[in-house]
């Protein structure tokens, strides 16, 4: 099969999601650099591979994908390599309701509500938006809670293997853990912080961590 190729930037968390099931499936691929957030904003040839002007989006063989879960889940489907969803039924839901809980919430507050906020603004010199913090404050306790609660005493969220729920839930916390009040906050559940040292210990999570 022909190389795939995926568009975007190392700093997304969803092109480094995306990079991450591509290193555990063992997969070669060129990273094809897409900075959407330049002042001309994304190109006319980059919007026929993502009309929505969103990254990443991904080429396999002449087939277009755009949307992390779709990239992922073909991803993981069409090589081979470990398998990153689970095949009995509850826990592949489980896993697709992480998945969907990091994409509603996570993401949403812990990336851009504090990280965003409180160091890539400050680091700026923007003031931030205190009523979209204290919106974040009060919807992180929740969202390390629900992670720590799946997690029990698994040693991944979606049961004993690494699945996309660890993959798309890791690069996002990354982000949060800049934050001082975020490491003092996630330090107190002893599960997460021992499932942040098994991800931090994966290869493909060393090989993606943009340096800052």
């Amino acid at each position: 099969m022909g190389k795939p190729r995926l568009f975007g930037a190392d700093y997304s968390v969803y092109v480094r999601i995306s990079r991450l099931c591509l290193h555990e499936k063992g997969v070669d691929y060129d990273l094809i650099p897409i900075d959407i957030f330049a002042p001309e904003g994304a190109s006319a040839d980059y919007l026929e591979h993502q009309p929505f002007g969103k990254i990443p989006s991904f080429e396999h063989n002449g087939f277009r994908l755009y949307e992390t879960g779709a990239i992922t889940r073909y991803v993981d489907d069409a090589f081979p390599g470990p398998v990153l969803q689970p095949v009995e039924p509850k826990a592949r839901a489980r896993m697709n309701q992480i998945v969907s809980i990091a994409d509603g919430y996570i993401y949403p507050h812990l990336v851009w509500g504090l990280y965003v906020e409180l160091v890539s603004k400050a680091a700026e010199g923007e003031p931030p938006d205190e009523n979209r913090v204290a919106l974040a404050w009060a919807k992180a306790p929740v969202c390390l809670d629900v992670l720590a609660d799946f997690l029990g005493d698994s040693p991944w969220l979606a049961g004993d293997h690494i699945t996309l729920a660890d993959l798309y839930v890791a690069p996002m916390l990354d982000y949060f853990l800049l934050a001082p009040e975020g490491r003092e906050m996630f330090s107190a559940k002893t599960n997460l912080v021992e499932w942040w040292d098994r991800m931090n210990a994966c290869e493909s999570f060393q090989i993606t961590r943009r340096s800052r």
